[in-house]
């Protein structure tokens, strides 16, 4: 069964990665995930220019189908990560990078044209979690100048992190803005920004930062980030990619994924529920599908959602 994919030329041997912020901020962590065989690469936990401590705990909460979080970007700083990057590993890396700012965001792309890391690199346009910081990915505009801005010296491979979005209309609008930048991908969706949930029991909410508000993920989000995949795929160029990330629980859903159009898939909840074990057993699901329906690669159903 072939479950590989590629993203600018680099080839990923099993479509699974972690989703940022999953299993990703120590150099350990990251071993763990290149070493497993059902992972294909991995992404960072996004680096910002210096190491941060995050929001206050408790800072996430595990749901009956999903969770709230609201980190805020603990992370080790920049150079631990790039340094980690830049080793030679058997299978490809992500580097996420999150500015607090676009100036931020410019001074990291600019810290990374000057190294010698040669893989891929993914700023993360979409934090819904600093206190403070608006997610940039809303503000066409500003998207819009800022990828100028990057891709005016910027010439390795670099993709974008995107929040959701809910309006045609705007998949419309932010594709109009990617469309004219050489992306490599996008990952689409980070979580969903600023749910809320009560304990009713407590009469409280369950995470103690922006009084309890917090980025949505799990099986809750599948729906969304399907919508996403789909309309970003219909509307991208074909040589941006697509990471699906949002709602993975079972070999089902990572099927949808692929439908809908994605080269790659992320795990981040579930990944959290379970440990590394998730990826053998979606690797088991998903193949048990594809045999059950005659396909033999994922290019067999890539993107080919059918509609009525």
């Amino acid at each position: 069964m072939d479950l590989s994919g590629q993203i600018n030329g680099q080839q990923f041997e099993h479509l699974f990665l972690n989703a940022s912020g999953v299993h990703c901020q120590s150099t350990t962590e990251l071993d763990d995930l290149l070493n497993h065989p059902a992972v294909g690469g991995i992404v960072t936990k996004s680096a910002t220019l210096e190491k941060r401590d995050g929001n206050p705990a408790p800072r996430y909460y595990e749901l009956a189908d999903g969770s709230i979080n609201s980190m805020g970007l603990p992370n080790f700083g920049y150079d631990y990560y790039i340094d980690y990057v830049k080793q030679s590993h058997a299978k490809p890396t992500i580097l996420s990078v999150a500015g607090l700012s676009a100036a931020d965001d410019v001074q990291l792309l600019h810290q990374i044209q000057a190294s010698d890391y040669a893989g891929l690199t993914e700023l993360n346009l979409s934090c819904p979690n600093v206190i403070g910081k608006p997610q940039m990915a809303y503000d066409y505009a500003g998207t819009e100048a800022l990828l100028k801005e990057i891709f005016a010296f910027f010439k390795k491979p670099l993709g974008v992190k995107l929040p959701p979005y809910f309006d045609l209309v705007h998949f419309d609008q932010i594709a109009a803005v990617l469309n004219q930048f050489p992306l490599t991908h996008v990952n689409t969706i980070n979580s969903v920004g600023n749910g809320l949930w009560v304990d009713v029991a407590s009469e409280s909410v369950v995470i103690k930062p922006k009084g309890g508000f917090g980025g949505l993920g799990g099986r809750m989000v599948l729906l969304t980030a399907l919508a996403n995949v789909r309309a970003l795929r219909q509307r991208l160029n074909d040589s941006i990619k697509i990471i699906g990330t949002g709602g993975v629980k079972t070999g089902a859903d990572v099927f949808a994924h692929i439908l809908c159009g994605a080269e790659l898939v992320s795990v981040g909840t579930q990944l959290q529920v379970e440990g590394l074990s998730v990826y053998d057993r979606l690797t088991t699901e998903l193949s048990r599908i594809m045999a059950d329906k005659g396909y033999h690669s994922l290019s067999d159903f890539r993107g080919k959602l059918k509609t009525i």
